[in-house]
């Protein structure tokens, strides 16, 4: 019920992150999708006018960003230990670097450490270039029961 699927020795699944995905109706809302890149697990989120928290500068509401290193971090775990179920985000520390625009954004994480129950997470968003990050995040999941 809660365990892993076993599928090639536990191997990455796309098709169960993205299974995870259309069942968040968040994500969905935020226009999120996935794609598998050379270096594993991508979220896009494409320019949409309406993200954007302060019209001022204009800068993507911070809201949105720990969102989207939330749902990044999740799938990546769904994706690398080819869960059924999603884990459960128990906490999450963010470092915002720079004002999002309203332009596709990229994200990108990796299990920092992993064991039976919990992972920690380092995802980082983007937009332009990856070597310019607008926001990194490490978080902590409890995975599902096996």
């Amino acid at each position: 019920m809660n365990k892993p699927v076993q599928v090639g020795g536990a191997a990455p699944s796309f098709a169960l992150a993205q299974q995870q995905l259309i069942k968040m109706p968040y994500a969905l809302f935020l226009g999120v999708s996935l794609r598998q890149g050379s270096n594993g697990l991508e979220t896009l989120t494409a320019d949409r006018a309406d993200l954007i928290g302060n019209t001022n500068l204009p800068a993507m509401h911070g809201g949105v960003i720990g969102s989207l290193l939330d749902i990044t971090g999740m799938l990546t775990l769904v994706f690398l230990k080819a869960l059924d179920r999603s884990p459960r985000l128990i906490d999450i520390d963010i470092d915002y670097l720079r004002s999002g625009q309203a332009r596709p954004t990229y994200g990108q994480a990796e299990i920092v450490r992993g064991g039976r129950r919990m992972a920690n997470i380092r995802a980082v968003l983007w937009q332009d270039d990856p070597e310019r990050p607008i926001a990194i995040g490490r978080l902590q999941f409890l995975l599902p029961k096996t």
